[in-house]
C-alpha cells in the first residue's frame, strides 16, 4: 500500500474541495467545491496521478475541463454509474446534469487555461429551497436524488429531465447524505435531525428510522455521507455515537439491526463510501474462501480508514493525511484505489496491492451471490425492486408457484412459443403488462377511478390485477382466455368492443407537493408538450408566489419567423437574423450576421447557433440572441466574439430588452424578470415575478429600461 498528495491537483488558492469522484472507467476524477466568484467543478486526467511518468510529461494534459456554471459553492459532484452523465450540487440550490460534447477544446472564461473537453450543462434542475448537499444515481440510473437544507429529498426522472418521480419530507433537519441500496429497493438519507430514513422505492414512503446511535450527535459536521455496501447487506451511516466516542454506525438489512459499529476515530466521522467491488480471500488457517467488502471512512480528524467486513480491525489507519476535515471518498471501479478530498483543498490518493485489499469477485460469482441472496441476478436489477424476495418463505412459496404452474399445458400454444430471451427492466411508471404462458392469467377488475385535476387533467389509477381463471374449469386445455397472448401493451381487447370498466371520477384538490406519477392506461393517456410539465414544475418553485396550478403559459413567447430578418437599432450597420439556415441531423441551426454598412451583401462576420433564435437586440457594442434551447447568446458587434459563455434560463423568452450600458432584461413567458450588466458580467435581478401584473388575456407589446431602473 501507498499513498500520496498530488500537489497539482487543487483549486485556486487552496479553496475547499468538497466533493471528489472517480470516473467508472479511471480514466479521469471530478473535484467540485469553491471558485474565485462562485462554485467551481473541474474534471482531471487520471493518469498523471497514477503515473510519474505521465505526471512529467508536459504531452499529458492534468486538467481536461473546468465549469464555473455554478453561482455559488458547489458541494458535491457525482457521475452516473455508466459514466456518460455527470451531477453537480451547490448553494445556489442548483442541480446541473453535465454530457460531454464533442466539440473540441475551448478556452476557459476570463484565464487563459484551456478545456481539452468540453462538459455542457444540458439539464438545470430547479426545485429545491436550500443548498444542495449531496447526490446519489440510482443503480439503474433512471433516477437522481438530490438532499438538500431545506430538509427534502428530491426523486428526479434521470430519462426525462427535470421531472420529479417524487418529494420525501419526513426529515426535519438538513438532508446531508443520501445513498441507494445497490439493489434498488430501498434509499437512505441521513439528515441534522439526528436520524437516518430508509424508502421504499416502490411507494416512496418510509420504512423505518434509525435514530437510537444519534441521540448525543450535535451538527458539527458540514455533510453525513452514508453508504450501502454492494452486497446490499450493511449499510453504515456517517457521525454516530457510542459510550460518548464518535462511530460509524452499521446498520444491517436484516431487521434494521444496529448492534455493530466501526471505532477509532477521535471525531465525528463525515463521510463513508463502500468499495463497489466484492472482494474474496482465503485467510490462513481457514480451508474456506470469504467473500467480504471494504469500506472507507473519512472523519473531522484528519484521518482516513479502511475497513473490511471480514476483520474486526481496521486494514489500515492513516492518521493527519490533511490539515482539515475530510470530505468526502471515491473508489475506482477496479478497486485498487481510492481518492479523498479535504477542507484545506488538497487531494489524496491510497493504493492496495491485490494481496492485501483481496481479490474482486468475476460477474458470475456475484451474480451467483444476487441470486441466493435476493432471488434475482445483479444484472437483472433494475426499477423493479420492490419485487425483491428476503426471507425464505417468499421464495419457498415462489417456487411452488412455478412447481405447480409447470403441471398445466397448453397443448395449442405451446409449440407457438417464441424462444426465451433476457427481459430487460423497465420503471413500474413505464413497465408494461406482459402474459406468461406457464402461470395463472391476471386481468383488471371491471373498475378504475379517474381523478380530475384542478387543471384539467385527468390521472388513472391503475387498477388491480385478478385472477381470470374461473374455479369450476373442466380442464386446463379448455380454458379460453380472451386477451391477446403475445401483446406487449396493456392489457386491452383488439377487436373494437365496447369497454365494460366502470370509471368513478374524484374531483382532488390543489396539493403543492409532488407525489409519484399514477401509470396511465393505454386508452385514456393524455400526452402533454414537455414545455408544459417543465414549466409547471419550476414555476411552482419561485420564493413568494403561490404555486400556480390552473394557468401555466401566462405570456406568448417572442418568435423570430423562418427565413432571413433585420435587426433595427444597430445604426449604420446591419445585423441579420436567419432561422433554419442548415439542417442538420439534431434539427435546425440559427445564424447571426454582421453588415459594415446597409447595402453590404458580404458579412464582416457570421456565426452559428444549435438552435432557433427567437428573439434578438442590438447595441453599439453586443449582439443578444435568445433561443429555443432556453440560451441567451451574447455576441461582441465588432469582432463576432463571445464575451460570457451562454445564459441557461428557465423558460423561452416573452420579451427582450437591451440598454445602450449593455444592461440585458428578460421577460419568460410564465412571468419571470431576469436582468444582468453585460459589461460587468454579474446577475442584477434573478427570477423575480410579475405574474400578478399579469391577470386576464395580458398582452406585452413593450418591455423597456429607464435611467432609474438600472442604476
Amino acid at each position: 500500500m501507498i499513498f500520496f498528495k498530488p500537489t497539482w491537483v487543487t483549486h485556486e488558492d487552496n479553496k475547499p474541495i468538497f466533493s471528489i469522484d472517480i470516473h467508472p472507467n479511471c480514466s479521469r476524477f471530478v473535484t467540485g467545491g469553491q471558485g474565485e466568484s462562485g462554485g467551481k467543478v473541474v474534471i482531471w486526467n487520471l493518469a498523471p496521478v497514477l503515473s510519474e511518468a505521465a505526471e512529467d510529461d508536459p504531452k499529458v494534459p492534468k486538467v481536461l475541463c473546468q465549469m464555473d456554471n455554478h453561482l455559488a459553492c458547489v458541494n458535491v459532484v457525482r457521475w452516473s454509474n455508466e459514466g456518460h452523465l455527470l451531477a453537480s450540487g451547490g448553494d445556489d440550490k442548483l442541480v446541473m446534469i453535465w454530457r460531454l460534447t464533442n466539440e473540441g477544446s475551448s478556452s476557459v472564461f476570463g484565464s487563459g487555461k484551456i478545456n481539452v473537453e468540453t462538459w455542457k450543462c444540458i439539464h438545470t434542475l430547479n426545485a429545491h429551497q436550500g443548498d444542495i448537499l449531496d447526490l446519489s444515481w440510482a443503480p439503474h440510473d433512471g433516477w437522481l436524488a438530490s438532499g438538500s437544507v431545506d430538509n427534502t429529498v428530491i426523486i428526479w426522472n434521470a430519462a426525462k429531465f427535470p421531472e420529479r418521480v417524487a418529494l420525501l419530507s419526513g426529515h426535519t433537519g438538513m438532508v446531508k447524505g443520501i445513498t441507494w441500496d445497490p439493489v434498488g429497493k430501498y434509499l437512505a438519507s441521513q439528515s441534522d435531525d439526528k436520524s437516518v430514513k430508509i424508502w421504499r422505492t416502490g411507494e416512496w414512503i418510509e420504512e423505518t428510522a434509525v435514530t437510537d446511535p444519534f441521540v448525543d450527535c450535535s451538527a458539527t459536521t458540514h455533510v453525513l455521507r452514508l453508504s450501502w455496501s454492494p452486497d446490499g447487506q450493511y449499510l453504515v451511516s456517517a457521525h454516530a455515537m457510542n459510550g460518548g466516542g464518535p462511530t460509524a454506525q452499521i446498520i444491517e438489512r436484516d431487521g434494521w439491526r444496529q448492534d455493530k459499529d466501526f471505532v477509532g476515530h477521535r471525531k465525528a466521522v463525515t463521510c463513508v463510501r463502500f468499495n463497489n467491488n466484492i472482494f474474496k480471500k482465503v485467510y490462513p488457517g481457514s480451508p474456506k474462501t470469504q467473500q467480504y467488502c471494504c469500506c472507507g471512512i473519512g472523519s473531522r480528524d484528519r484521518s482516513v480508514s479502511v475497513w473490511l467486513t471480514s476483520l474486526k480491525r481496521p486494514l489500515v489507519v492513516i492518521k493527519d493525511l490533511f490539515d482539515d476535515s475530510v470530505l468526502d471518498i471515491s473508489w475506482s471501479s477496479n478497486g485498487s484505489f481510492l481518492l479523498a478530498c479535504s477542507w484545506d483543498g488538497s487531494v489524496a490518493c491510497i493504493r492496495f496491492e491485490e494481496a492485501e485489499i483481496g481479490t474482486p469477485l468475476s460477474n458470475s460469482e456475484k451474480n451467483a451471490l444476487y441470486e441466493k441472496l435476493y432471488h434475482k441476478s445483479s444484472w437483472n436489477i433494475g426499477f423493479t425492486g420492490t419485487q425483491i424476495a428476503e426471507n425464505p418463505e417468499i421464495l419457498t412459496a415462489i417456487d411452488k408457484v412455478v412447481e405447480s404452474s409447470k403441471a398445466k399445458t397448453f397443448p395449442k400454444d405451446e409449440e407457438m412459443l417464441p424462444p426465451k430471451t433476457p427481459i430487460k427492466e423497465v420503471p413500474p411508471a413505464l413497465e408494461s403488462p406482459k402474459v406468461n404462458m406457464n402461470t395463472t392469467v391476471f386481468v383488471p377488475v371491471n373498475k378504475q377511478v379517474e381523478t380530475r385535476l384542478p387543471s384539467g387533467k385527468r390521472r388513472i389509477t391503475p387498477m388491480l390485477l385478478t385472477p381470470s381463471v374461473p374455479t369450476n374449469s373442466p380442464k386446463d386445455s379448455e380454458l379460453k382466455i380472451e386477451i391477446p397472448m403475445y401483446e406487449t401493451g396493456t392489457f386491452s381487447s383488439s377487436s373494437p368492443k365496447k369497454s365494460k370498466i366502470i370509471v368513478e371520477t374524484v374531483k382532488q384538490s390543489p396539493k403543492p407537493q409532488i407525489t409519484k406519477p399514477a401509470v396511465l392506461q393505454e386508452n385514456t393517456m393524455v400526452i402533454h408538450p414537455p414545455g408544459k410539465q417543465i414549466n409547471q414544475l419550476m414555476c411552482c418553485e419561485v420564493p413568494g408566489d403561490e404555486p400556480i396550478i390552473q394557468v401555466i403559459n401566462v405570456l406568448d413567447s417572442q418568435k423570430i419567423p423562418t427565413g432571413t430578418a433585420v435587426l433595427k437599432n444597430s445604426g449604420s450597420q446591419k445585423v441579420q437574423i436567419t432561422n433554419k439556415c442548415h439542417k442538420t441531423s439534431k434539427g435546425f441551426l440559427g445564424k447571426i450576421e454582421l453588415f459594415k454598412t446597409q447595402s453590404d451583401k458580404t458579412p464582416q462576420w457570421e456565426t452559428f447557433l444549435g438552435s432557433l433564435i427567437r428573439c434578438a437586440a442590438v447595441n453599439r457594442k453586443l449582439i443578444v440572441a435568445c433561443c429555443e434551447d432556453l440560451t441567451i447568446n451574447t455576441y461582441d458587434i465588432k469582432s463576432g466574439a463571445r464575451p460570457l459563455p451562454p445564459l441557461l434560463i428557465e423558460d423561452l423568452v416573452s420579451s427582450l430588452s437591451l440598454s445602450k450600458d449593455c444592461y440585458c432584461l428578460v421577460l419568460t413567458k410564465t412571468g419571470l424578470v431576469h436582468m444582468w450588466d453585460l459589461s460587468k458580467g454579474k446577475s442584477v435581478i434573478s427570477r423575480v415575478s410579475v405574474r400578478s401584473l399579469l391577470t386576464g388575456k395580458t398582452v406585452v407589446s413593450g418591455f423597456c429600461m429607464s435611467q432609474r431602473i438600472y442604476q
